[in-house]
């Protein structure tokens, strides 16, 4: 590397020699990643750039019929959400994206993280991550969203063991993931807490809310990312921990990361943390810079801050479009919009743009690395038995739930083997039987499917987070968390036909009987399986409840006990 690059006072790194870029870095290669060396002291400075970027999202036919005035509609009938924000972020700031509701932040953290585009048409030139390390790209930065999402059951050490042994480096051995995991724990403030499961208010008490934010830090700061994207990190914190929080983003920032965060009505003590501050409006770029600097711009314009009076609210009251007076408001936006393009600080971004534009980079030779690369750290087989480590102590750690199941399960078993007691074998005998053994298998089935039903939905979003992390498979995830929770679908199907088996006086044969035991807890386990594809299409648990018992009523009416297999061959 040392014969591409050169010294340059922009990056404060490394200048490279062989193509644009919009971001650049360099390691302190006085540590190693993965020596004995503690991580945290390893810093990898990055620069952002974006210029130009526009954002469109198609309007349903409808709604362009009722919302015509819509002034930022094109022919095609697209909304643009953002229109041509350029911006330079420099290793070692705290970024503050700030804005009133509707102002493009959300969209723009999208962009810049490559997420939730789904829905959008981007144009221009978004940020672009480039790298002279071979590893992959999502390893130099994280997004930490604005939701919580953990196993509960879990205690914060575990959370982070688990994610460290999937997220990691691969050639980082698990000494030294471990000793990471204490260092994070250390350097987020969660020691008090390491050994308390996270917990649920509603039903179980564990770490308080702002644990859980700082927890969300720590499982992203395992690989000590350089670049950090928070998501509104304050929300539905109070004063004081919202405090603590940016605070820690600050001593984030001063070794080196790079972070930008959205955040709604800062306190003034919190906004005086920031480095810099990016305010957006009508989605575009209203001011970029240092608070210092926003007085300044502001007062030129006659909008003077109020003695006392918290500098954050000012600029999003007086860049926010007031019902009734839209026309007016939009106009003093533009204006502001406007007058920014021709500031120095303006002029100072696109000329930090041009200049990181100007140096070379190894897009080729970095993209084809980047191609023949897993987005999976962790092998198939270290994925399986982490997935399966934490299943299974998820499991086994709710008694209580698993203490019901059993004598919910042994209580409908006695009623049944009460009612259909010693069956006697005639001809009414032979319909009872039939009727026992549908409702053996009608139980069993329904047990095992409304178990998935209520559960996956809620642990569904955890999933889909982690695995767009990459951190595991879907496939692994699947089979890893079935074998986990197999013992308790064998045990509660087994319990059932030992005790209806007998009672009922079925046929008193320990072949007959191990071969239907083999069936109900076939059943049980296929219905697990079912419960998984109805969770998985509904999402969520009230829709997956409603929509369960009439997806099973044909396998109930074509199993033979209500209408005869011949004449449904017939029908068909």
């Amino acid at each position: 590397m040392d014969d591409i690059s050169e010294r340059d006072p922009l990056l404060g790194s490394h200048k490279s020699s062989s193509g644009p870029s919009h971001s650049s870095y360099q390691p302190d290669i006085a540590q190693s990643q993965f020596g004995g060396s503690s991580m945290s002291d390893v810093h990898i400075p990055v620069i952002l750039s974006w210029q130009n970027v526009n954002v469109f999202v198609k309007e349903k036919k409808k709604k362009q019929a009722t919302m015509p005035e819509l002034p930022l509609n094109t022919d095609n009938g697209r909304k643009q959400i953002i229109k041509n924000i350029s911006g330079v972020v420099k290793s070692g700031t705290l970024v503050a994206i700030m804005g009133a509701s509707g102002a493009g932040k959300s969209t723009l953290m999208n962009v810049l993280t490559n997420r939730n585009l789904r829905d959008y048409e981007v144009q221009g030139e978004s940020m672009s991550m480039v790298q002279l390390l071979e590893m992959p790209i999502r390893n130099i930065s994280a997004y930490v969203q604005q939701d919580d999402l953990f196993i509960t059951t879990l205690t914060v050490r575990e959370t982070l063991i688990f994610r460290a042994l999937l997220r990691m480096d691969k050639s980082i051995n698990k000494q030294a993931r471990l000793r990471r995991v204490e260092e994070v724990i250390q350097e987020m403030g969660l020691i008090k807490c390491a050994d308390t499961q996270i917990g649920l208010s509603e039903t179980k008490k564990g770490i308080s809310g702002g644990e859980k934010k700082r927890l969300s830090f720590a499982c992203e700061m395992l690989t000590n990312p350089p670049l950090l994207f928070c998501d509104e990190p304050t929300s539905g914190l109070d004063s004081f921990m919202a405090q603590n929080i940016v605070q820690t983003l600050q001593n984030m920032a001063e070794k080196k990361r790079t972070i930008l965060c959205t955040i709604h009505q800062p306190s003034s003590e919190i906004f005086a943390m920031f480095n810099q501050i990016l305010l957006l409006a009508e989605g575009r770029v209203a001011f970029m810079g240092s608070s210092k600097q926003a007085v300044e711009f502001f007062n030129g314009l006659n909008y003077i801050c109020p003695t006392n009076f918290n500098p954050a609210d000012f600029y999003i009251m007086t860049l926010a479009i007031v019902p009734g007076r839209e026309e007016e408001c939009r106009q003093k936006v533009h204006a502001i919009c406007d007058a920014f393009t021709d500031t120095k600080e303006a002029y100072q971004i696109r000329g930090d743009i041009q200049r990181i534009s100007s140096h070379a980079t190894r897009d080729e030779l970095i993209n084809s690395a980047f191609s023949n690369t897993s987005r999976y750290e962790a092998s198939w087989v270290r994925q399986f038995f982490c997935i399966l480590w934490r299943s299974w102590l998820s499991l086994i750690r709710n008694t209580m739930l698993f203490r019901v199941r059993v004598i919910q399960t042994m209580f409908v078993a006695v009623i049944l083997g009460l009612i259909y007691l010693r069956i006697k074998y005639d001809q009414r005998g032979v319909m009872n039987i039939n009727g026992a053994i549908f409702l053996l298998i009608t139980n069993a089935s329904f047990t095992s499917l409304f178990a998935v039903v209520n559960s996956f939905p809620n642990e569904m979003p955890i999933f889909l987070r982690e695995y767009g992390s990459g951190l595991y498979r879907t496939d692994v995830y699947y089979l890893a968390k079935n074998l986990a929770e197999l013992p308790t679908f064998l045990l509660l199907p087994m319990i059932l036909i030992s005790i209806d088996y007998w009672m009922m006086g079925l046929y008193e044969s320990g072949e007959a009987f191990l071969i239907a035991a083999g069936v109900v807890v076939l059943l049980s386990n296929v219905a697990v399986s079912f419960g998984y594809v109805i969770s998985t299409l509904a999402g969520d648990v009230n829709i997956a409840l409603a929509v369960a018992p009439p997806l099973l009523i044909p396998f109930m009416m074509f199993g033979g006990f209500f209408l005869n297999n011949e004449l449904v061959s017939l029908l068909q």
